[in-house]
Parts: C-alpha cells; sequence; structure tokens
C-alpha cells in the first residue's frame, strides 16, 4: 500500500473529503459509488465497478435475476 501524505479529520458524522488531486488520479467523479473495504487494521476505499460474480470479470456483463454475469460464465454455465 502506498502512503499520499494526506491527512484528514472526521466530521462530527463520521464523514471525510477525499482531495481533488486524490479523486482525480484515481478516476472519482463526484456520483461515482465507491466501495469500503477492511484489510487488517485498514480501511481501504476504491472506485466501485460493476464485475461478474463468479469471476469478477468486468467486460461483457450480463445482469441476470439481480446477479451480475460475464459472458464467458455464462457460457459455462450452459455447459453444465
Amino acid at each position: 500500500m502506498k502512503t499520499t501524505g494526506v491527512i484528514r479529520q472526521l466530521d462530527a458524522l463520521g464523514r471525510i473529503v477525499l482531495p481533488i488531486e486524490l479523486r482525480r488520479t484515481l478516476g472519482i467523479g463526484s456520483k461515482d459509488m465507491v466501495e469500503i473495504l477492511v484489510e487488517g487494521n485498514s480501511v481501504i476505499l476504491r472506485k466501485y465497478e460493476t464485475s461478474c460474480l463468479f469471476c469478477g470479470g468486468t467486460r461483457g456483463l450480463t445482469h441476470f435475476r439481480d446477479k451480475v454475469i460475464c459472458s464467458s460464465c455464462m457460457k459455462e454455465l450452459k455447459n453444465l
């Protein structure tokens, strides 16, 4: 993990502001979804991208019964 040297204080509601430089670097826009992960004692924020339920791929996605599946995994399921 790379440190940025940026330190921010939480407000009374537990919120922080991500500096514009970080948002630009990560391609995060004002209405984009951000995923929150915990790894050990670290909190990780990353831009949320829809991905395949099975393989995590982000290309050729299809929605099926409120789930997202890529075309490769869909073909594998058809062959079962």
